[in-house]
């Protein structure tokens, strides 16, 4: 873990971080990962020689974001000379890798039936499709790539890809062993070349297993790969991030970063029900920033339009960098409880007496348990 005092509101150890190849971005539906996925590439854009993200998302948002209509190939972003985005369909690599991957030409008796092995297994299709992608994405010439992850609960199930394929390949290679002679003959009888098709298969079979042993390998090495939770707020963005933040520590990920989204502020233009709603973020935020003491959590505000358009991404991006602080307050005091506690705590003030004095003004502020 980082030390607290390196732990800036930014993302500036993204952009610092040269070695890192692979940036995740994940958390619930709905709390602006593609826009902080885009903002990211564009920060890094600036400082690294050639950017990539990709969206594996099955609802894509990349060409909404940028205004610009993206593919499974790499393309070039409208007003940059170095960001490229791609869409990739995961049910398209999924019905590719599951049939193609056995690597035993057209469809034949032994072919279905290695099929059916595979199917026996819960997850191997999806795995499957996972390599494909991670296959597609080493062959290309990109400094970084950022990704846009699908919701919480598609991204764990990414990160047990590796294990899951490890033991598909202990069953297919337990079966192979077991059955591998009579399978063979089956063939012959059949007239095809059952040992050519186990060679195949068994080629085609290591070669993926290599490929996932590779990632593997660089999802857990902190110098390549990190993860950045985004959430908002709320109750159920925080609980979720918190089970995505232990899922990532059990699998040995590095993750330092929580970007929270959909920020209220308390300025002069704020309606009495909007203030009302950053009561409720404060006391969200109150609890992000302890459960996260040691992360490098950027708080991002709410904008009145969409952020959509690579202007604005440029604009919105800055404040990953340079947090966003309101010229004025409704209230004419910051009014996280942190900051009372804090100021309590400095000047030998009673906490409970300074709550009061503030509800007595008018100047309400969420009181920490």
């Amino acid at each position: 873990m980082a030390d607290e005092e390196d732990c800036a509101p930014t993302v500036q150890n993204l952009l610092d971080q040269t070695s890192l190849q692979w940036i995740f971005v994940g958390g619930k539906g709905g709390v602006g990962k593609t826009t902080t996925t885009c903002s990211i590439g564009v920060l890094l854009s600036q400082v690294r020689r050639k950017v990539l993200i990709v969206s594996t998302d099955p609802a894509h948002n990349l060409s909404d974001a940028f205004c610009q209509k993206f593919t499974h190939e790499p393309t070039l972003v409208e007003g940059f000379s170095n960001l490229y985005c791609m869409e990739i369909e995961p049910a398209s690599m999924t019905s590719e890798a599951s049939v193609d991957s056995l690597g035993l030409g057209e469809e034949s008796a032994m072919q279905s039936m290695f099929k059916e092995l595979g199917g026996a297994m819960p997850g191997i299709d999806e795995a499957m499709s996972f390599t494909e992608i991670m296959k597609s994405v080493q062959k290309m010439d990109y400094d970084v790539i950022c990704f846009d992850t699908a919701p919480t609960g598609h991204t764990l199930r990414l990160l047990r890809f590796p294990t899951t394929l490890q033991t598909a390949f202990e069953k297919l290679m337990e079966l192979k062993n077991k059955y591998g002679g009579m399978l063979n003959q089956a063939a012959a009888m059949m007239g095809q070349n059952g040992q050519g098709m186990e060679n195949a298969l068994l080629s085609k079979l290591e070669e993926t297993q290599r490929v996932i042993g590779e990632v593997n390998k660089t999802f857990r090495n902190p110098d390549k790969t990190t993860f950045v939770c985004v959430c908002i707020p709320e109750f159920l963005s925080v609980y979720e991030t918190e089970r995505l933040v232990q899922e990532l520590t059990k699998y040995e990920i590095d993750v330092h970063n929580i970007v929270v989204n959909q920020v209220l502020f308390a300025e002069p233009d704020a309606c009495r029900k909007l203030l009302a709603r950053k009561r409720m973020q404060d006391k969200y935020l109150d609890q992000i920033h302890d459960l996260y003491e040691d992360f490098n959590v950027t708080v991002m505000p709410m904008r009145d339009n969409e952020v959509r358009g690579g202007e604005a991404l440029k604009a919105f991006s800055q404040y990953l960098i340079n947090p966003y602080r309101p010229d004025k307050t409704v209230d004419g005091v910051a009014s996280s409880p942190q900051v009372v506690k804090f100021l309590a705590e400095k000047f030998d003030l009673d906490k409970d007496k300074v709550f009061s004095a503030l509800d007595e003004q008018g100047l309400t502020v969420p009181r920490l348990d």
